[in-house]
């Protein structure tokens, strides 16, 4: 018998968003389909790096790009459901970051899906590695343990 896996709490999260489920998120199983979940990542993401003043998405020099992701799905959501994305920083490079992210339902207390991202920075012009500019990194401390 296998041991169940730990399912996070949100106090477990430094950061926050709400998004709504849409009608046709969900499939013929009546679940938001798995995919949805990666756009539920990457808009909270994308939020807190626009709301800290970190990314200009049409300009800035460096920016992150995706290389690794995963999600571990735990119970079903689905329309018209309440999705809460919570973020915190596991692990912060020289030139990426490990986001952990919680999916919760509605006002539940454990994720639905816990799942990771990992950007690594680089370059906008030559798409090469660099190092996290200060600004970045010192907004993503704020959402590390």
């Amino acid at each position: 018998m296998s041991e169940k896996a730990y399912r996070p709490r949100r106090e477990d999260f430094r950061r926050f968003y709400t998004l709504g489920t849409r009608w046709g998120d969900h499939d013929s199983y009546g679940h938001v389909q798995n995919v949805v979940y990666y756009s539920f990542f990457d808009s909270a993401i994308s939020q807190f790096l626009v709301e800290q003043g970190t990314l200009d998405i049409d300009s800035s020099p460096v920016i992150g790009l995706i290389v690794e992701s995963s999600c571990t799905f735990f119970s079903s959501i689905t329309f018209p459901d309440q999705v809460t994305v919570g973020l915190r920083i596991a692990h912060l490079g020289s030139s990426s970051a490990r986001y952990e992210l919680g999916i919760f339902r509605n006002d539940e207390a454990e994720v639905s899906a816990l799942g990771y991202v990992v950007y690594v920075y680089v370059d906008r012009a030559s798409n090469k590695s660099t190092a996290i500019p200060e600004l970045v990194r010192a907004e993503l401390r704020k959402l590390t343990d």
